[in-house]
């Protein structure tokens, strides 16, 4: 209790205030503050006493998310457009003022924001939509948000006049949201966060079998890394001293000559989202898997100068968050308490949802160590249903690129199983079976379908080499042997099959990256060249027709994988100092594919590498920092790392 104390604004210091983080009521009735610090961060807050200020604003308290209870009587300048305000922003407010708010709560957030969300829709097709010419300007969007932020709140009328300022906010919000959605804009980066509230952040709904586990809250800005400092150390690797790149030292771009030739890419964001129990402490979470979502014609959020998508769903411990790239905010995130993701992955259903209408929808599918495939409707926040695919974990999951609708689950069971996900209906009831198991030798961890016959065949990096599989449905049998076991060279230069990969991937519709844990090395070879000397219907081991190996770190360590990005040729390895490799391979791929493609003789050194910054955590340096992941979008103007140590690293191609 800190009341009647004649304490102003200022007396507030945010310094003392963060470390109660176990606060959960809090009377600062009868004094003189005219607002909120937007900083104080009490994170566990739940009753908050404010009766008897001379409060003038209410969006700060957005930073309280799990207030229960708020009074504020006799503010003088406050109103009721405040009162709707807060209803809005505090998603689990119960009493307000004495009073009982759920229902009137739920009505704002919902029934009122999808009326407003329609309004404004409507507004711009009318009136703004054909004024922006096809290829249009950044000076020409600029021109153009501003008359339509300015026209939509004049004209989007809703409900009684005495709410028109509330109605004003949240059209000005949703309108800056759907431009964001709509044109790939920035949302505004006003300093005052309250004002960039998103449309997403309203509750969601969940069915009653998965309350009891998932909490599909969205918009859980808690996790971000807020005491972390970054020294951005990027440099070339010095490859005139054998050994000398694993040395690092502070950003060595120190002269013009060498930051001309360096930079490619610049750090823009470093999340820390997937803390258990959103704990700022936990540097221990790792994180497996990211993918970034496909575009739809409204949806995904687009990157305004490439059109590419920009919001990456990403996974480790706990949750799985989606994250937009650009701006670095954590848009949604699912929890399953007794859950530890592995992999997620994308698929686009065209699904009746209300009044009769087809529409694209994307679905997330996010498995791991329970073996149930859960399936995510993203744009509804709503986790609708799940597979019980196997017994043991899932090491990794992926969609058919030809077929929406079919999915296949690599399991520690040592069996790939395809399975039909069916399209749910508008109650979201959906009929899942499975089509076929694949047997493995040793359990599978990476899969790829082949890019030329995605329904024919399928590649498996597994702990006990790479195997192939005939996928064809036409086939009576339902559980099948694999068809091919590729060798590579070994350490003492003979061949073998008996190897962990730990990476796969393919370059373009030919030349597949593969990497041994042991010895660290990474092959491309040819998939056509291989395969087609097996000959036909035999199950043989064959030799990988190797194009060209790429030089990478020394380590032995498992499990670090690697990704390509076909469009722009380029191969990424992240390794055990928290460096990320980039092969830019554009340079090698015509004559590879030419019909007496030679082999590449000399090991192919990395085009860059980017070196780990230093982090500060709680003031410490993060060290021991591996990467286990990385992935770029389809155009390459973001890579995401994804690391050991609970930190989810964002660069963008500069």
């Amino acid at each position: 209790s800190l009341s009647k104390l004649q304490l102003k604004t200022g007396d507030l210091d945010p310094r003392l205030f963060s470390r109660l983080r176990h606060l959960q009521k809090l009377d600062l009735s009868d004094n003189l503050l005219d607002k909120f610090p937007n900083s104080l961060t009490l994170p566990d807050l739940r009753v908050l006493n404010c009766n008897n200020n001379k409060l003038e604003d209410v969006t700060a308290l957005k930073q309280f998310p799990l207030l229960e209870e708020l009074t504020y009587e006799n503010n003088v300048y406050l109103t009721l457009n405040d009162d709707y305000k807060v209803m809005f922003l505090l998603q689990n407010l119960r009493l307000l003022n004495g009073k009982d708010i759920t229902k009137l709560a739920n009505h704002v957030r919902r029934v009122n924001s999808r009326k407003l969300t329609s309004k404004v829709t409507a507004h711009w097709e009318k009136f703004f939509r054909d004024q922006l010419p096809e290829k249009y300007t950044a000076e020409q969007v600029k021109s153009i948000k501003k008359k339509f932020l300015k026209s939509v709140q004049t004209n989007v009328v809703y409900g009684p006049s005495s709410l028109s300022e509330f109605t004003r906010w949240r059209v000005k919000m949703i309108a800056e949201e759907f431009l964001a959605y709509s044109l790939g804009l920035e949302l505004n980066t006003d300093p005052e966060p309250e004002e960039k509230m998103d449309e997403n952040e309203e509750e969601s709904t969940e069915s009653p079998r998965e309350a009891a586990e998932d909490v599909g809250q969205v918009g859980d800005f808690s996790s971000y890394i807020n005491n972390v400092t970054v020294t951005p150390s990027k440099r070339k690797r010095n490859h005139s001293k054998p050994g000398s790149g694993n040395k690092r030292s502070k950003s060595q771009a120190n002269t013009k000559e060498e930051a001309a030739e360096d930079v490619s890419a610049e750090p823009l964001h470093f999340l820390q989202c997937h803390s258990k129990g959103n704990s700022r402490e936990d540097f221990k979470t790792q994180l497996w898997s990211c993918v970034f979502e496909p575009l739809l014609d409204c949806g995904a959020r687009k990157d305004p100068i490439v059109s590419s998508s920009r919001t990456v769903a990403t996974c480790g411990g706990e949750s799985i968050c989606l994250i937009d790239c650009e701006t670095g905010t954590v848009l949604k995130k699912y929890k399953v308490a007794t859950e530890e993701f592995f992999s997620v992955a994308w698929t686009t259903l065209t699904m009746v949802i209300s009044n009769s209408r087809k529409k694209s929808h994307n679905i997330l599918a996010a498995a791991g160590r329970r073996g149930i495939v859960k399936l995510i409707h993203v744009a509804a926040d709503f986790c609708y249903g799940e597979i019980k695919a196997h017994k043991k974990p899932i090491a990794t999951v992926c969609f058919s690129p030809t077929r929406e609708t079919h999915l296949f689950t690599a399991s520690y069971d040592k069996r790939i199983a395809l399975w039909d996900i069916g399209i749910p209906d508008c109650d979201y009831n959906f009929k899942a079976s499975q089509l076929l198991v694949l047997e493995a030798l040793s359990i599978p961890l990476r899969i790829a379908l082949v890019p030329t016959c995605s329904d024919q065949y399928l590649l498996a990096g597994c702990e006990g080499g790479c195997f192939a599989w005939n996928i064809k449905l036409d086939k009576e049998q339902k559980s099948r042997p694999f068809e091919a076991i590729f060798q590579f060279p070994d350490e003492d230069g003979g061949m073998t099959t008996s190897h962990r990969v730990d990476g796969l991937a393919f370059l373009n519709d030919d030349v597949v990256v593969s990497k041994s844990s042991k010895p660290g090395c990474i092959y491309l070879w040819s998939w056509s060249r291989s395969f087609d000397a097996k000959g036909k219907g035999c199950q043989r081991t064959v030799s990988a027709v190797i194009l060209a190996e790429l030089e990478w770190s020394t380590t032995d360590l498992s499990y670090l994988t690697l990704s390509t990005c076909p469009a722009k040729d380029y191969v990424f390895c992240g390794d055990e100092q928290g460096s990320v490799w980039m092969y830019n391979l554009s340079n090698y791929t015509t004559a590879w594919s030419s019909a007496k493609g030679k082999r590449t003789d000399k090991r192919i050194p990395p085009t860059q590498i980017l070196n780990w910054p230093e982090l500060r955590a709680n003031g410490e340096q993060l060290t021991e920092v591996l990467i286990n992941n990385v992935v770029s979008d389809p155009t390459f103007t973001y890579l995401v790392v994804l690391t050991s140590v609970n930190i989810t690293a964002i660069w963008k191609k500069s």
